[in-house]
């Protein structure tokens, strides 16, 4: 559980260094339990991260598996498929976004990451 690939095998930046270096505070970084597929080998659980933005800011960010999850394998069941929105302070409303954007945030603004769950793999018996 808990563990991000990414084609670039790029590296999840500690939350230190994180809010260090831009005006942001991480309110959250939990696993994100019940995403990962069933099966025989449970598919690992994706990660929650929610980012409270203390300063206007531009945003991109660049997922996968958005809209078809990971699939399981010897009919294991397929992961959660990740979700991405943000939460405006203003009118505390969800927006969701797509895998690949980017978005203006302001003081206050939320950007909340759900990363998928693994796919299972075997059957349960």
């Amino acid at each position: 559980s808990a563990v991000q690939t990414h084609m670039t095998n790029s590296r999840l930046t500690d939350p230190e260094v994180l809010e260090w270096r831009y005006p942001i505070r991480l309110e959250k970084f939990e696993i994100r339990k019940g995403s990962g597929g069933k099966g025989a080998q449970q598919g690992g659980d994706g990660v929650v991260r929610e980012i409270l933005f203390l300063e206007p800011m531009q945003t991109s960010i660049l997922s996968n598996r958005r809209r078809i999850p990971p699939f399981g394998l010897a009919n294991g069941g397929n992961g959660k498929a990740g979700r991405n929105y943000i939460i405006r302070n203003l009118s505390n409303k969800r927006e969701n976004i797509a895998a690949t954007e980017e978005n203006q945030l302001e003081a206050g603004d939320r950007f909340i990451i759900e990363t998928p769950g693994g796919g299972g793999y075997g059957s349960v018996s």
